[in-house]
């Protein structure tokens, strides 16, 4: 799996998702910091990334628009690294990796995750 981490989290993300065998780039490395959340998922959804993110927006745009792509995990809590949250990430992609791929929303704390399949038409 492909896991574009939004600017809103730290590059340390990169590390620890390649260590656990994901591809994994920091948008900070491959677009604008300025970019658009439009423009990130427009990225992810013509590479199949994942966008890992904190950022609600992304959600919003995947519910307003119906779409499919990209995948979005959110991630909430008071400690939005790898150190606070990455077992709780990493739980959470193996148990929603097939709705991930095929199009979904995880959002992901340090007690649970929650699933929502794309598209979110009319929920």
């Amino acid at each position: 799996m492909n896991v574009l981490v939004d600017m809103n989290l730290s590059p340390s993300w990169v590390d620890f998702l390649t260590g656990a065998g994901f591809t994994a780039v920091h948008w900070s490395d491959e677009g604008a910091p300025n970019a658009s959340d439009r423009a990130i998922m427009q990225w992810c959804a013509e590479r199949e990334y994942v966008v890992l993110t904190a950022d609600m927006d992304f959600s919003a745009i995947l519910a307003a628009s119906e779409g499919l792509r990209p995948s979005v995990m959110l991630v909430r809590g008071e400690i939005l690294t790898p150190d606070g949250l990455g077992s709780a990430v990493l739980e959470a992609i193996h148990k929603t990796r097939g709705e991930l791929a095929a199009g979904a929303i995880v959002s992901v704390d340090a007690q649970r995750a929650r699933l929502r399949v794309l598209p979110l038409e009319g929920r």
